[in-house]
Parts: structure tokens; C-alpha cells; sequence
């Protein structure tokens, strides 16, 4: 039997669970990464970077480039290596989804990251 999705409007098998729509695919990281990741903390956490950031791209904003599109925060130490560090304000930015991917891929150095993250911290009031 077929159904019509309400996450992507497509007609899928009843049993076919559809991806589209999900906020976050949690499929990539590991079990313990996912549920830390997956916690009223975390998304707190989140907004509140995202705020004392102005929802805008560190990465873009120190280029002279307002960019408030597609914004997520970035861990810059990844949980997997110290889980410790995930709500640690000095460890997260606020990047865009393209910067977020260079960031990913460690095309934008880590000290250059921290520094942006030391210097949101030291500009809020």
C-alpha cells in the first residue's frame, strides 16, 4: 500500500520512512554522539550561540559578508574527540552551512575558529 508523504509530498511505501524534512540527520554520527546531540541542552545551547552571535556567519561576518542563511553551530573540537566540550561557549561558532562544511573538511584552521568563538564571548554584554 502507498501513502502521500507529509515531509516531501512524494508517494512512498507505507513501511518507507522518508528523511526529508528532518532538521538534523543524526544517521552520521554515532549512537552516544547522536543522543548527546539530540538533548534539550544541546538545542538550548544552540539558540543561544546562534543569539550572541547576532544569527549571523562568523566565518562570513569577519569577511565583511552578512550572511544570516542556513546557520548552524559548529563544534570546533568534535564530540568524539572530547565530549566534555560540548555546551563549552569557547568550542562552538555560529557558521553558515557552507563554512560549516570547510570547517568539516579542516579547510578553515581550528585556531582561526577559536579565535572567532573567544571573540564572541568577550563582545557580549
Amino acid at each position: 500500500m502507498k501513502k502521500s508523504c507529509s515531509k516531501c509530498g512524494k508517494i512512498h511505501d507505507v513501511n518507507y520512512i522518508c528523511r526529508n524534512g528532518l532538521k538534523t540527520d543524526y544517521s552520521k554520527y554515532s549512537y552516544k554522539e547522536a543522543k548527546l546531540r539530540n538533548t534539550y541542552e544541546w538545542h538550548t545551547k544552540a539558540q543561544q550561540i546562534k543569539a550572541d552571535s547576532k544569527y549571523l556567519c562568523a566565518v562570513c561576518l569577519k569577511k565583511g559578508i552578512y550572511n544570516y542563511n542556513n546557520l548552524e553551530v559548529h563544534h570546533i573540537t568534535k564530540i568524539k574527540e572530547d565530549e566534555t566540550k560540548i555546551l563549552d561557549n569557547y568550542n562552538l561558532v555560529c557558521l553558515c552551512t557552507d563554512c560549516h562544511k570547510l570547517a568539516d573538511f579542516g579547510m578553515i584552521p581550528k585556531e582561526y575558529l577559536l579565535e572567532l568563538a573567544k571573540e564572541r564571548e568577550d563582545n557580549i554584554i
